[in-house]
């Protein structure tokens, strides 16, 4: 973990900020806690968080509303703290620009180690030239991609989609937003195309494409790259 590395939480139960605070602090982090929308928003600008913590169910400004807000200049890493767990409120959160989701009431273990994910070089807002993940290695700066030493061939579509959720890593992309990043939004409804370039991409990437490690599929809401 960085030095003074800081987390916002913005949630209006009194609850649940006094044991992220106990939680977080005892990990190491520095925490700021704001109790609605508004006080959340003018810590994100004045503290300068490493990451922010976010409810949806505030008293002042719903959550989605807030993210959007904060998505206008804020770059480093958001995780949804909500009991309003629906797929629908999950895509619309991931749409709106958040990193991560997590379900109330959540395992502290495993809200620490989105936490660590989230804060890892790539996803805190920090450019890097390159990533790997185990045997696979990818020159973002000259597109190349390697496994185990060996490069692979891939069309200039392919390399596109491989490096937005290689950059994501760990991320849940929704399918419309891997459609805009990579195709454009005339393309957002075509599911279908991408699902033909996620095979194609598996296939030149994975030990076994029919099984895979590295490109795994979320049912209904998109795909993720293995952290």
């Amino acid at each position: 973990m960085k030095d003074n590395e800081t987390i916002l939480v913005i949630d209006d139960e009194k609850q649940i900020r006094r044991l992220l605070e106990i939680t977080l602090s005892a990990k190491g982090y520095k925490v700021i806690l704001s109790a609605s929308g508004k006080e959340g928003l003018v810590d994100a600008a004045t503290q300068h968080p490493s990451l922010i913590l976010l409810d949806l169910g505030l008293p002042d400004i719903d959550g989605h509303e807030i993210l959007k807000k904060l998505r206008e200049w804020y770059q480093k890493s958001i995780i949804i703290l909500s009991v309003r767990d629906s797929e629908d409120e999950i895509i619309k959160a991931l749409d709106n620009g958040a990193n991560d989701f997590l379900a109330k009431p959540f395992r502290s273990g495993e809200l620490l180690a989105r936490i660590r994910v989230a804060l890892r070089p790539g996803n805190d807002g920090t450019d890097t030239s390159s990533l790997s993940f185990g045997p696979l290695a990818i020159d973002l700066v000259n597109h190349v991609v390697r496994k185990n030493s060996e490069i692979i061939k891939l069309t200039a579509t392919e390399f596109s989609l491989l490096q937005l959720l290689a950059k994501n890593s760990g991320r849940v992309l929704t399918h419309q937003y891997i459609l805009k990043e990579v195709w454009g939004y005339g393309y957002i409804e075509q599911t279908q195309y991408l699902r033909v370039f996620v095979a194609q991409l598996r296939k030149k990437i994975e030990d076994n494409p029919s099984k895979p490690t590295l490109l795994i599929t979320e049912s209904g809401i998109g795909y993720r790259f293995a952290e």
